[in-house]
């Protein structure tokens, strides 16, 4: 491609763009996640980031949600400050547990106009404690949803929202059966899903198999890759608790715990590893990668420095 998005201005840059087109722009994406602070310290913190994770130019940041109301509107305020910003286009999240339909009409309505132009689609987990009934049990029926709300004009693009979903490449906690799992993954792209963010991995090996086994099951839309650095022991274990049956392979164990008592050279490790996952997705020709960032820029930047790149352009 002649053009990259880094080299256009702000406005340009940031004009809404459907999925479809930012991946016909970038040729594959380079994109990060963001969480809504829960204070307002931490607001403050990841607004000095924001100009640092701009600079690296992603395709698009998504903005994670949770079904709770103080959180549902942390979302949606970020949502819409980085849409004003014009420097990072946001992609919120959308879940459906505890949700009734109107709840959910709202929130597509309340994006629209703000000219927000793609989703991620997701179920969600129910609360811990509380939480109401949901009118959509499935992602595959909040897709659905989507694309019915698309269907009546909406949204003032007349495709209405980009509609990502979920992938599990190695596996759901609650669907131990892979079959069925492949088969509900199947059922939110016949729904009308355009792209699937995967959950976080350590193994390229299991991402790569079940890739392979998304195109046996016809799923032929773009898959991004997840990826989330390993900076401390704390944060191995916060992915393990975030991922499911994700797997760290006995080679990073063993150099992690080569210098357990040395922080310093355990992110080292860690970042080094993220390095390596990345350049073998990107020789591989993924259709992306996803950064989980945890709001922190800095791991994101030596990832990218040790790709030799200033920005995701030059991943492309």
């Amino acid at each position: 491609m002649e053009a990259r998005h880094h080299d256009m201005a702000p406005q340009d840059y940031h004009a809404d763009m459907h999925i479809r087109d930012i991946m016909q722009r970038d040729g594959r994406t380079i994109s990060f996640e963001f969480f809504p602070p829960a204070t307002d310290a931490a607001a403050v913190e990841l607004e000095t980031r924001l100009g640092q994770f701009a600079s690296l130019s992603p395709s698009f940041v998504s903005v994670t949600y949770g079904a709770g109301g103080s959180t549902r509107l942390r979302t949606h305020d970020l949502v819409i400050r980085l849409q004003n910003l014009g420097t990072l286009d946001p992609v919120p999240h959308l879940t459906c547990v505890s949700h009734q339909q109107a709840e959910i009409d709202d929130i597509l309505r309340r994006y629209a106009d703000h000219g927000i132009s793609n989703l991620l689609a997701l179920r969600g987990d129910a609360p811990a404690v509380g939480g109401g009934p949901s009118a959509f049990r499935y992602a595959a029926d909040l897709v659905s949803h989507i694309v019915a709300f698309n269907g009546s004009g909406g949204h003032p693009d007349a495709r209405g929202f980009g509609i990502g979903v979920a992938g599990f490449p190695e596996g759901h906690p609650e669907t131990p059966n892979q079959l069925i799992h492949m088969d509900h993954l199947k059922a939110k792209i016949d729904a009308g899903a355009d792209w699937i963010t995967t959950q976080l991995f350590a193994d390229n090996s299991h991402f790569i198999d079940w890739q392979e086994r998304c195109e046996l099951a016809g799923i032929t839309i773009p898959i991004v890759a997840g990826i989330m650095p390993i900076t401390s022991l704390a944060t191995m274990k916060r992915m393990a608790d975030l991922a499911a049956g994700m797997t760290f392979p006995a080679r990073l164990q063993r150099r992690l715990m080569r210098f357990r008592d040395d922080a310093t050279s355990i992110e080292q490790v860690g970042i080094q590893w993220a390095v390596e996952q990345c350049n073998d997705l990107l020789d591989g020709g993924v259709a992306g990668i996803h950064f989980y960032t945890l709001n922190r820029s800095d791991a994101t930047q030596r990832i990218f420095e040790a790709l030799g790149a200033d920005s995701s352009a030059d991943l492309y």
